[in-house]
């Protein structure tokens, strides 16, 4: 709460400065008028002239990074996994975390105006794909290893809208909610079946007893590593396609740093099933006698995000990208 209200003040001020500037918070307004005060500077601040809109995109980007745990902003994400697992998967997949990302989708034509916070947005989302996967890499919960990832996918997201690829943002946005929420309610169907054990190093073998859970999980794992012909494939690739593509000395840092976290995030992801799926048993005996598989509510809601998260990709890249496609 308290990292969020430090973000929510920048926003909150970044506001106040769209209202200050424009005399009107509404979009359609903001964004007609926003060519027009790209130069200007009229806005006084300790002493120096500031153009309005670097100020306000700059507010709102502070705004964003807390809200969708970007580095230095990110720690609330990992420590937010106390909550029950079907929370953690709705903030993490669905609502909270990509409310920042969607606010620099929505807000484009202002970011557009001001390429200087563009790359300053390039920067901070490619630190922050690369910090959190490695961070991913070492965590021994379970929960902990699938919120860092959230926070290494949401740098991709946030990278490429630097690069003005919102769609692709949009479009990672989508596929993301679909393996991330299926890997964390698989997570929690196997903290539900080994009576709340968090810890990896004490799994193993699970394949064997729980066999559906299991196969919903490698589903999202493959997914999120980005397996051709799964969603994940379709979004990250064409950010990294993009990021490959521009040809500036940022995009070309995003891309180096996207390419080393792809590999980190296939890493971690075989790493956690591994631990938690295969080999020899290292669960005590008392919870693996109470193990049992999904009941059919729980294992219906896997099956609806399997589907998304193996066919969205197909079915909603012409509509993502946009121009060109046969959509």
């Amino acid at each position: 709460m308290v990292v969020n209200r430090v973000s929510d003040l920048f926003f909150t001020i970044g506001i106040l400065a769209i209202f200050f500037t424009f005399q009107t918070v509404e979009f359609n307004t903001v964004f007609a008028l926003a060519p027009y005060f790209a130069e200007e500077a009229t806005i006084s601040l300790a002493g120096y002239s500031v153009p309005p809109l670097t100020l306000i995109t700059f507010l709102l980007f502070l705004g964003a990074m807390g809200k969708s745990a970007q580095i230095g902003l990110h720690t609330w994400l990992p420590d937010a996994m106390e909550g029950p697992t079907p929370v953690s998967a709705l903030i993490h997949a669905a609502t909270m975390v990509t409310a920042g990302v969607f606010l620099i989708i929505r807000c484009s034509p202002l970011f557009e105006c001001v390429p200087g916070v563009l790359s300053f947005v390039v920067l901070i989302g490619a630190a922050t794909a690369f910090m959190a996967a490695t961070s991913g890499l070492l965590q021994n919960d379970l929960k902990k290893v699938i919120a860092y990832s959230t926070c290494s996918q949401l740098g991709y997201m946030i990278f490429v809208c630097g690069l003005s690829g919102y769609t692709a943002s949009l479009f990672h946005l989508s596929t993301h909610a679909f393996f991330k929420a299926l890997l964390f309610l698989s997570a929690g169907a196997v903290i539900h079946a080994v009576a709340g054990e968090q810890d990896m190093r004490k799994f193993g073998g699970l394949a064997r007893v729980l066999p559906y859970t299991y196969a919903a999980f490698f589903v999202g794992s493959i997914a999120l590593m980005g397996v051709p012909f799964l969603s994940g494939f379709y979004s990250k690739d064409l950010i990294l396609e993009i990021a490959g593509g521009s040809a500036s000395i940022t995009s070309d840092f995003a891309h180096s740093l996207g390419l080393i976290s792809a590999f980190f995030t296939s890493f971690y992801s075989f790493r956690l099933l591994y631990l938690a799926f295969y080999g020899e048993s290292r669960t005590a005996r008392a919870p693996l006698e109470h193990t049992h598989e999904l009941s059919g509510r729980m294992a219906f809601s896997l099956i609806v995000l399997v589907f998304g998260s193996v066919f969205l990709g197909i079915l909603g890249r012409d509509l993502f990208v946009g121009p060109g496609t046969d959509f």
